[in-house]
């Protein structure tokens, strides 16, 4: 166990110095383009939904310390079937009742106020709500409410789930590039701006008017969405990512909900916040 720690954090560092060289050197700028590109996702989509990536699955479960009990099948035909696993629900509960406000998935989240439209982290660049939507009159009605961001890292679940129970608008689709979500790119370069990403309006039962969206990364052109306009329910599952980083992010508007204060004091520290999908966000009442 010790060796794999020593292992994967030498593999981080060696990742976190490729993507410096990548984000912030000419020549690595140069080489980035390609791959943020759609075209280079979908040729690597394809090979790992194919079942010549077969032998890629047990590295990545050892790895990544994944106990493939907590998931309904190991009997997965190509690598993207093993990244996409469904976990058995009892391994990630539904907290609490109508007024809780859940976690949408697994990963580090990141809360921010939303101030005359500007979303502000301690180490990534500043991004406008109207630029994240394309749409200026829906970012208009959250300004002073909060921006969710939940980044999740290849060793997540990547299923996600509905915060809220409610009736949910159709799904907009934003064509775009590929960045890494890693921080480090995150300083860069407004990525949720810049990536394709897929969004809906939900007219939630106990948080009023919401929205959540998903956003791809490096390598994950494909965002799978099951639903389009109708009534949800909260804790069911609304997508899944295939191979890669990811994340999600959801708003809220002003006075809606009083998030955990722990969530904003790690942010404002540059501090990310890992969450399972589920998880009580909100403060006990």
């Amino acid at each position: 166990m010790i060796e794999d720690i020593k292992n994967n954090v030498l593999a981080y560092e060696q990742e976190a110095k490729a993507l410096r060289f990548l984000y912030n050197t000419t020549i690595g700028r140069i080489i980035l383009k390609p791959l943020c590109s759609r075209i280079l996702s979908k040729i690597a989509g394809a090979f790992l939904s194919s079942s010549m990536s077969k032998f890629l699955i047990e590295p990545f479960v050892r790895k990544n310390h994944i106990d493939l009990e907590d998931y309904y099948s190991d009997k997965f035909k190509c690598f993207n079937d093993c990244f996409s696993r469904k976990i058995i629900e009892s391994k990630r509960p539904i907290e609490g009742g109508q007024e809780v406000l859940i976690a949408p998935c697994d990963g580090w989240l990141s809360a921010y106020e939303i101030r005359d439209d500007v979303v502000i982290g301690v180490k990534q660049s500043r991004y406008t709500i109207s630029s994240l939507l394309r749409d200026e009159k829906l970012a208009r009605e959250f300004n002073g409410g909060l921006c969710l961001v939940f980044r999740l890292c290849v060793d997540n679940y990547h299923r996600y789930c509905y915060i809220d129970s409610g009736k949910k608008g159709e799904n907009i689709y934003i064509p775009g590039k590929l960045h890494t979500v890693r921080p480090i790119a995150l300083h860069a370069v407004p990525v949720f701006c810049e990536n394709c990403r897929e969004y809906t309006v939900i007219e939630s039962d106990n948080f009023g008017k919401i929205v959540q969206m998903e956003v791809g990364a490096m390598l994950v052109g494909k965002i799978k969405n099951y639903h389009g306009a109708g009534d949800v329910l909260k804790g069911q599952e609304k997508g899944m990512f295939l191979y890669g980083g990811s994340t999600i992010i959801v708003l809220l508007k002003n006075g809606v909900v009083s998030i955990n204060k722990k969530f904003i004091k790690n942010t404002d520290a540059g501090v990310e916040t890992p969450v399972k999908m589920g998880e009580r966000l909100n403060k006990m009442v």
